[in-house]
């Protein structure tokens, strides 16, 4: 058994790399994975593993195949890392001065391009030296790439509630209806959704949060549409819209500005579907200079936000 005495004496006495190599990998059960999300090579991270094993003459996974499996030890180990690096983040939280100093390279993944670009904004206002690299993905891909430590954050809709994730609510929509500017139905103000009955429906592949919602909305309302058109994105869609093809529907942040398209509130007799968006993270990260960087970003994005929140 690893007693608190035995952890003190290795913290003051260890290389603290390899605490944290043995700490990410049994977060991630893999080496390759937690490689990534400590920016090392992955020989490198192996070798402080072995390191720190044999020092103590202990094992602490019990072998080395993914998903790699804690021993009784390696599980008791990985109690006070995690009390370890959460008093150190509060710690750094507490001394912290000059954030900009020790804010590194953003990785940023999203499921919405307008709010991604809204946010580095907000970041690169106040950290305009940083670099950030933005990828945009569906929520499913966005999600893999956060836990795989492919990226250092995401915007995603409405994720599944995970403990090992940080997450902070950065804004809210709804649907919202596309029509060619000369469309009858571009007059009204607000569209009852019984109104689109045998229109021509433009829709995004099946794997599409967008196209679930629509063909939600229009099932519940009892709404049968004419014929279905199918694109892969949504600019695809904005300018069959515009070009007369077909009505569709989009979240109101992904309504840019065009003469030739009609965007429209809906009117049901169930509430139009809606989504909360949120910033990500890994919860072990969220204290680090880089995560408390873009959060405080995030914050002063949605205090001035025009869109509801």
């Amino acid at each position: 058994m690893l007693g608190h005495g035995a952890l003190s004496s290795a913290v003051m006495s260890l290389n603290p790399q390899h605490l944290r190599a043995f700490h990410a990998v049994a977060i991630e059960g893999s080496v390759s994975r937690a490689a990534r999300r400590l920016g090392v090579a992955q020989p490198t991270l192996s070798q402080h593993l072995r390191n720190l094993e044999l020092r103590y003459s202990i094992a602490l996974f019990e072998n080395r195949k993914p998903p790699l499996q804690l021993t009784s030890a390696g599980r008791e180990l990985l109690v006070m890392t995690r009390q370890l690096f959460s008093l150190q983040d509060q710690i750094e939280t507490v001394l912290g001065g000059a954030i900009d100093a020790e804010v590194g390279e953003l990785r940023l993944g999203s499921d919405s391009p307008i709010y991604a670009a809204r946010l580095v904004a907000s970041y690169h206002s106040v950290h305009p030296s940083k670099l950030v690299h933005v990828r945009i993905g569906n929520a499913n891909e966005v999600n893999s790439w956060l836990k795989n430590a492919e990226i250092d954050a995401a915007i995603c809709s409405d994720p599944a509630g995970d403990d090992q994730i940080h997450y902070q609510v950065i804004y809210r929509d709804e649907l919202a209806a596309a029509l060619p500017r000369r469309h009858s139905l571009a007059c009204e103000e607000r569209v009852p959704v019984s109104a689109f009955t045998g229109e021509t429906l433009l829709l995004r592949e099946a794997t599409s949060r967008t196209r679930r919602a629509t063909e939600r909305m229009l099932e519940a309302a009892g709404v049968v549409v004419g014929t279905c058109i199918h694109f892969h994105t949504r600019e695809a869609i904005r300018e069959a819209v515009a070009l007369g093809l077909g009505v569709s529907f989009f979240y109101s942040a992904e309504c840019p500005p065009d003469e030739r398209i009609a965007y429209r509130p809906i009117s049901a007799l169930v509430p139009c579907p809606s989504f909360t968006g949120f910033l990500m993270c890994l919860a072990e990260r969220r204290r680090s200079p880089l995560m408390r960087a873009l959060f405080a970003a995030a914050t002063d994005l949605t205090r001035h936000s025009p869109l509801p929140l």
